[in-house]
């Protein structure tokens, strides 16, 4: 499982919820600042600005949780989503050294890690990787019903996102909804999701089936 969660987090994790609770003034503002917020979803029409974050501050080594480039491995993090609060991969290299280090708060970081998720999300709301990145940190940490709710608006929001499929369908496997489960499951398939870990588990318990609607075939048609 945790070979499988970490995949999930590279592709695109108990601690208290600071969304709703906490709101923005835990989380801080997101505007004032000098320098953006930028939205990752413009990225491509923003080369420049999303250039000078990621020369300097998010690194390959700091992606990949090595070093910091310009000051410690969270202050670099923190820049990159105080500037781009919804970067899809900083957020996920967040996550991961959540996990990996077990804890929420790292020096260099304003906030506790789940305060990046919920800044994010009040920055684009409508931004489906960003709730699928939240809801596999969420499934990771045991966290069920709040990951089931991240993942279902993903999916709302991009029937084709084929990791919030993939991990609704784990999760509702883990709920004992073998038929939720197994409809996740054949959505992500039929978008040729490489692991086959869902649908054993579901021939484990005699509850797969392969549904006619979701066949490679007609998903192409």
């Amino acid at each position: 499982m945790k070979s499988l969660s970490a995949y999930i987090l590279v592709m695109l994790l108990g601690i208290p919820s600071v969304g709703a609770a906490a709101g923005k003034n835990y989380c801080g503002e997101l505007y004032g600042v000098s320098f953006g917020p930028f939205d990752y979803l413009e990225r491509f029409n923003l080369g420049k600005q999303l250039n000078v974050v990621e020369a300097h501050h998010f690194t390959s080594d700091v992606e990949n949780l090595v070093k910091g480039q310009s000051s410690s491995l969270g202050g670099d993090l923190h820049y990159t989503l105080r500037v781009w609060p919804n970067h899809h991969r900083a957020l996920a290299a967040l996550a991961r050294l959540s996990i990996r280090d077990k804890s929420t708060r790292f020096h260099g970081l304003k906030w506790p890690v789940e305060c990046y998720f919920d800044r994010a999300i009040r920055f684009n709301a409508t931004d489906a990787k960003v709730r699928s990145i939240y809801g596999g940190y969420l499934l990771h940490q045991g966290r069920n019903k709040e990951a089931v709710e991240q993942l279902e608006v993903a999916v709302n929001l991009e029937p084709d996102n084929v990791t919030a499929l993939y991990n609704l369908g784990l999760l509702y496997f883990k709920l004992k909804n073998y038929d939720k489960a197994n409809d996740f499951a054949n959505r992500a398939y039929a978008l040729d999701f490489p692991l086959p870990g869902l649908k054993n588990k579901l021939i484990k318990v005699g509850k797969w089936r392969e549904l006619s609607a979701y066949s490679k075939q007609e998903s192409q048609d």
